[in-house]
């Protein structure tokens, strides 16, 4: 499986890096072009290309790795996804703090994002860590960091979640979009849990 990224910030090479260390090939990509990326992929090694957005978005799991106010240009002009897998890592915040969250109403951030990507198989993730902890090692003496996702395609959560443990973390199925969204973004009881499974 190839993967891909949008956005190459701290979010986006962090998940990039755990999955070169696991042998995997990842495209990385940001608004700015593949030219402003020659640093982070060397330093990334010889399985990390830097591409455009929409090369990127072409591998069969694309990481949305954005800010929230910067997911409709990012994802603008993008063809059908095919049925590939987007993993949504975003938080629907304007700024650092819970005073920035974006009330959507009934709609999940991530059912937002699923609208803007027609055709994707759409899964939540990451965005209950703080970035530091997505970049830093999961595998502790005590156990694995818990990794919480949702989704409601059965099969791109089984390939997200085999992807997840194949680079250190425990992933932990939260539900469906909906549902487990709510759970997951800020405010919800999932948002900002640190944890390790034991192992």
């Amino acid at each position: 499986m190839d993967f891909g990224t949008i956005g190459a910030g701290v979010i986006g090479q962090a998940v990039a890096a755990h999955l070169v260390a696991a042998g995997h090939h990842v495209v990385l990509s940001n608004s700015r072009g593949p030219a402003s990326l020659e640093d982070v992929v060397q330093s990334l090694g010889p399985l990390a290309t830097a591409g455009t957005v929409a090369e990127a978005a072409a591998a069969d799991m694309v990481f949305l790795a954005v800010g929230w106010p910067a997911i409709p240009g990012a994802l603008a002009g993008l063809p059908d996804w095919g049925g590939r897998i987007l993993v949504d890592t975003s938080n629907q915040l304007t700024g650092p703090t819970p005073a920035d969250y974006v009330d959507l109403g009934p709609q999940t951030g991530s059912e937002f994002v699923a609208a803007l990507a027609p055709g994707a198989r759409v899964v939540k993730a990451f965005n209950t860590l703080y970035a530091k902890y997505i970049a830093a090692d999961p595998r502790h003496p005590e156990g694995r960091r818990l990794l919480f996702y949702a989704g409601d395609d059965t099969d791109a959560k089984a390939a997200f979640q085999q992807t997840a443990a194949e680079i250190g973390f425990a992933p932990v199925d939260a539900g469906p979009l909906r549902e487990g969204g709510r759970l997951m973004q800020v405010g919800g009881p999932l948002s900002a849990l640190h944890a390790l499974k034991q192992d």
